[in-house]
C-alpha cells in the first residue's frame, strides 16, 4: 500500500469496477457478470483482455485517466484486419486491511456497462509498499471466464507500482499462477508505473514466466491524449447512433437490454466529449457492433435476414414500433437501419479527420514512440500474430 499521490495524468486502461464487501482469501468477492449474450460465428476472431489494476491511492491519476482511454484501447484492438470480437475484464486490487482486496469484473463484450462501473471507481488505500498482487493474478487466471477457443488472443496486463506480498502464507504465489496462465495460452504482460526499485524484479519475472513484455511508464501512465475539433460532433452522432437501437423479444429480454440502455445514458451524461468521441469511433467499427447493439436488435436482425419482420409477434416488438399502425411498422424498422448506416458512415469519415489531426499533433509533440499506447500496441501486434490476427495501423488515440 502507498501514500496517496494526487496525479493528473494520462493513461490507458480498461473497464470498471463495482463496490463490494471486503475480500480476504477464502471470502472471495463474487465475479460480476454483465455479459449480454451475442453468439459469435465460429470464424470470428476473439481478443480477450483482462487488466489487473492496482487501485490504491498512488494510482489515482491513472484511474482517473482510465475513463478517457478505454475506448482508444478498444479501437486499437479492433483494427486488426480480421475485425475481432473484443471482450474486456478487470481485476482491481488493493491489500488486506483496505476496503477490499480484489474486485473482479468478468470478460464482457458490453463495454458500456463496464464503463458505467468504471465511472464510479475511485483509488483509495495506502500504507506499506507491497500489495495483494498474488491474489489479483490468481483471480485473473482462475476466476475470469476465459474462452476455450484455441484461436483467441488471451492476454493479461498487470498494472501497478508496488511489489507483491510474498509473506502471506495463504495465497497462491505468482510463479504458480503465471505458469498456469501459460499452460492455458494466456499471455501476461506487466506495466510498472513509477520507479520503485522493489517492483522491477517481480514484474520482470512475471512477464518472463507469462511469455509477455515488461513495460515501465511514469506514474501517470505516459499515454497520449489529444482533444480534437471533431470530438463534439462525433459525440453527438454517437448519441444519435445509440438512439437507433430497437430491442425486441420477451419481457425478460427487453428488461435485460434496458440496463444496457441505462448504462449508455449514464456514460453520455458523465464522460467527456473526447471519451464519447472515442467510444463513437469504436461503436461505428465492425468490432464495435457488439457494444453498440448489446443484444437482440430488430433493425439489425431484419436487415441481415436473421429474422423476418412478419414472424415477430406483436408483443415482442419494441415499444416505439408497436405504437405504429401495423402497415407502417416494417418500413419504420427499415428506416432505422438506414439511419444507422448513415450515422456510421458519418462517424467513420470524421474519424479519419480526427486521426489525421491527432497524427499531426503527436508528431508536433515529438512522436509517440515512448508512450504507453505504442507499447501496448507493439505487444498486441507481436502476441496476437500467432493466432492469425494482423495489426499494422499503429495505436489509436
Amino acid at each position: 500500500m502507498k501514500t496517496n499521490i494526487l496525479l493528473a495524468g494520462l493513461v490507458f486502461t480498461t473497464v470498471g469496477a463495482v463496490l463490494v464487501y471486503p475480500t480476504l482469501r477464502g471470502q472471495a468477492t463474487p465475479v460480476i457478470h454483465t455479459e449480454t449474450s451475442i453468439a459469435a460465428p465460429t470464424a470470428t476472431k476473439r481478443v480477450e483482455v483482462v487488466f489487473v489494476l492496482d487501485t490504491t491511492g498512488s494510482m489515482g491519476g491513472l484511474i482517473a485517466a482510465a475513463k478517457e482511454k478505454i475506448w482508444s484501447i478498444a479501437s486499437t484492438l479492433a483494427q486488426a484486419k480480421q475485425a475481432p470480437e473484443i471482450s474486456m475484464g478487470l481485476v482491481a486490487y488493493r491489500d488486506r486491511g483496505d476496503a477490499y482486496v480484489t474486485q473482479v469484473v468478468d470478460l464482457n463484450k458490453d463495454l458500456d456497462s463496464m464503463y458505467a462501473k468504471l465511472m464510479q471507481f475511485r483509488a483509495d488505500g495506502g500504507g506499506d509498499a507491497p500489495e495483494s498482487v498474488n491474489q489479483a493474478l490468481d483471480d485473473a487466471i482462475n476466476r475470469i471466464s476465459w474462452s476455450q477457443d484455441p484461436s483467441a488472443y488471451r492476454v493479461v496486463f498487470l498494472v501497478g507500482d508496488a511489489p507483491p506480498h510474498m509473506d502471506y502464507q495463504d495465497d497462491v504465489k505468482f510463479p504458480t499462477t503465471v505458469a498456469a496462465a501459460a499452460a492455458k495460452g494466456i499471455v501476461v504482460n506487466t506495466i510498472q508505473c513509477g520507479n520503485m526499485r522493489e517492483t522491477v524484479k517481480p514484474w520482470q519475472e512475471i512477464a518472463s514466466l507469462g511469455h509477455g513484455r515488461y513495460f515501465t511508464v511514469d506514474q501517470a501512465g505516459s499515454a497520449v491524449a489529444v482533444a480534437t475539433p471533431f470530438d463534439d460532433k462525433i459525440a453527438t452522432l454517437a448519441a444519435e447512433l445509440d438512439s437507433t437501437r430497437l430491442y425486441y423479444g420477451s419481457d425478460e429480454e427487453k428488461a435485460k437490454m434496458a440496463s444496457k440502455t441505462a448504462a449508455s445514458a449514464e456514460l453520455r451524461a458523465s464522460a467527456s466529449p473526447a471519451a464519447q468521441a472515442r467510444r463513437g469511433v469504436f461503436n461505428a467499427s465492425e468490432s464495435g457492433a457488439s457494444n453498440l447493439l448489446g443484444g437482440k436488435d430488430l433493425a439489425e436482425d431484419v436487415a441481415s435476414g436473421a429474422v423476418a419482420f412478419a414472424a415477430v409477434p406483436e408483443a415482442e416488438l419494441p415499444k416505439s414500433i408497436a405504437a405504429l399502425p401495423r402497415e407502417k411498422q416494417e418500413a419504420a424498422v427499415a428506416e432505422t437501419a438506414k439511419k444507422r448506416q448513415d450515422l456510421q458512415r458519418q462517424i467513420g469519415q470524421l474519424a479519419k479527420d480526427r486521426d489525421a489531426f491527432i497524427r499531426k499533433e503527436v508528431e508536433r509533440q515529438g512522436g509517440a514512440a515512448g508512450s504507453l499506447d505504442q507499447k501496448i500496441y507493439d505487444a498486441v501486434r507481436e502476441q496476437a500474430a500467432p493466432v492469425g490476427l494482423e495489426y499494422d495501423g499503429g495505436p489509436k488515440f
